[in-house]
């Protein structure tokens, strides 16, 4: 069982955070979502790219939060508009967020 953020995470028996594993899991089938959609979009580019990221990210082990979000949000953007694509953006976000809130800035704001 997963634990609040700052306290000690549980891993798995091959010693990976399951955090990292369902991440890594959200992002591959994203990616292959993507690769076998035929659809041209301006921003597909990106999206590829920020989905290199984030398995870049899950791959060191310990991706930071705001870093995380702000790929999510990038890959949103660009990916937002094609419904077929929905189901995997969406486990994305869910992987995303097993990593905790956003961050709040001093106005009590996400992201500010």
């Amino acid at each position: 069982m997963l634990r609040s953020v700052g306290q000690k995470r549980r891993v798995t028996g091959e010693g990976v955070d399951p955090r990292v594993a369902e991440l890594r899991s959200a992002v591959s089938r994203l990616r292959r979502e993507l690769a076998v959609n035929r659809l041209e979009f301006a921003d597909r580019g990106i999206a590829e790219e920020e989905l290199a990221a984030l398995d870049a990210m899950a791959l060191s082990g310990a991706p930071e939060v705001r870093r995380l979000r702000r790929s999510l949000l990038l890959v949103a953007g660009s990916v937002g508009s094609v419904s077929a694509l929905a189901g995997g953006l969406a486990g994305v976000r869910r992987a995303v967020e097993l990593f905790g809130p956003p961050p709040t800035g001093p106005t009590g704001r996400a992201g500010t």
